[in-house]
């Protein structure tokens, strides 16, 4: 499934997503994780800063939702699809290069903001991350959601007919 270029563009925009995998018993566990970039047709690339419970749920099954939100502009989309766990001595540079730079951008407009609203922080919570992902997320898209109100859905279908949120 290709993506479409505006929901390519919709999570490009994201700094983080949430996402979602089956742990053992059949539960969902959610979690944030950064997102790295958007390949082409039909796959996500998320990073992992530690290897825990998303870790050991792929693991054992490689079903996963990502989803992203804007708030403000009252839109949202949940891409689903299996994942692939990319072990961290298998990531290729480029793909360090483009998180680094997410991490970098995603700072900087926190800063600017605190800047222009006038807020201040003694604590830089950026400062107590690991700097590295412990391994990547290659997830392979098979449906895609709107999350959107029915006012501001767009012409994009789901591949499944049960999915309407």
């Amino acid at each position: 499934m290709k993506l479409p270029k505006e929901i390519v563009q919709f999570f490009e925009k994201s700094h983080a997503v949430i996402v979602s995998t089956l742990n053992e018993k059949g539960a969902i566990h959610c979690s944030v994780k950064g997102l790295v970039g958007v390949g082409k047709k039909d796959k996500l690339f998320l990073t992992d800063l530690y290897l825990y419970r998303t870790f050991c749920n792929l693991k054992k099954n490689p079903t996963i939702s990502v989803t992203a939100l804007d708030e403000h502009a009252f839109k949202g989309y949940v891409l689903q699809g299996k994942a692939k766990i990319i072990p961290k001595s298998e990531i290729k540079k480029e793909i360090l290069d483009q998180w680094e730079a997410r991490v970098v951008q995603r700072i900087t407009k926190r800063v600017q903001r605190s800047v222009s609203i006038g807020a201040k922080s003694k604590k830089h919570f950026e400062a107590h991350l690991p700097i590295d992902p412990k391994y990547l997320i290659e997830v392979k898209i098979d449906n895609i959601i709107d999350l959107s109100p029915p006012t501001r859905k767009t012409k994009i279908k789901s591949c499944s007919k049960q999915a309407k949120s």
